[in-house]
């Protein structure tokens, strides 16, 4: 149930978000942000089909910013589709903030790399490259269960769970993420 206090606020966002998510994305929600109320609760509704996992991380940590050092209620309004990056985004919101609108749906998966290694040179020269693709793969992997755990904390979906879905694109509808605990409500 949408208490009735915040539902004007989530029927018009006041930042509006939809399309890839990357820095034209970032730099239109830096810019919508900037013209929103500075006090009071603050709705902000994404559609998307993915994008830059690094970029929904960057304005998921700022929406946190918000909360704790403006002490501002903001809630998440996903609308039709919150794919990829945009469940990295909704991750960054609290359960009791997080709401989708009729027939949304989530796509969890993967994060994936697409990189080639090329080997030339003397062999003493060649372990440091491959340590460094190495970590790279680890520390996205590292980041990608942070991601995971943040989607499910206070949810019915425990974190492996998420982790044997991910590989197959799991998509999630509305109500399953209600049925979850993922949101607080479908609208």
């Amino acid at each position: 149930m949408i208490p009735p206090d915040r539902r004007g606020l989530i029927a018009k966002p006041q930042i509006r978000l939809i399309g890839l998510v990357d820095e034209a994305m970032y730099k239109v929600f830096r810019d919508q942000l900037c013209e929103a109320p500075s006090h009071g609760p603050l709705a902000i509704a994404i559609t998307t089909l993915g994008g830059d996992p690094e970029i929904a991380r960057t304005m998921a940590d700022d929406v946190r910013l918000l909360r704790e050092f403006d002490e501002r209620e903001i809630l998440f309004v996903g609308k039709v589709a919150v794919y990829s990056a945009g469940a990295t985004f909704m991750a960054g919101f609290p359960i009791a903030n997080r709401y989708l609108t009729k027939a949304t749906r989530l796509m969890i998966h993967e994060r994936s790399l697409d990189k080639t290694l090329e080997l030339n040179g003397p062999l003493r020269s060649l372990p440091p490259k491959v340590k460094q693709v190495l970590h790279q793969i680890e520390h996205s992997i590292e980041i990608e269960d942070e991601g995971f755990r943040a989607i499910v904390e206070g949810s019915k979906i425990d974190f492996e769970t998420v982790r044997r879905r991910a590989p197959e694109n799991w998509y999630v509808t509305c109500e399953e993420a209600k049925e979850f605990g993922l949101i607080a409500d479908v609208i």
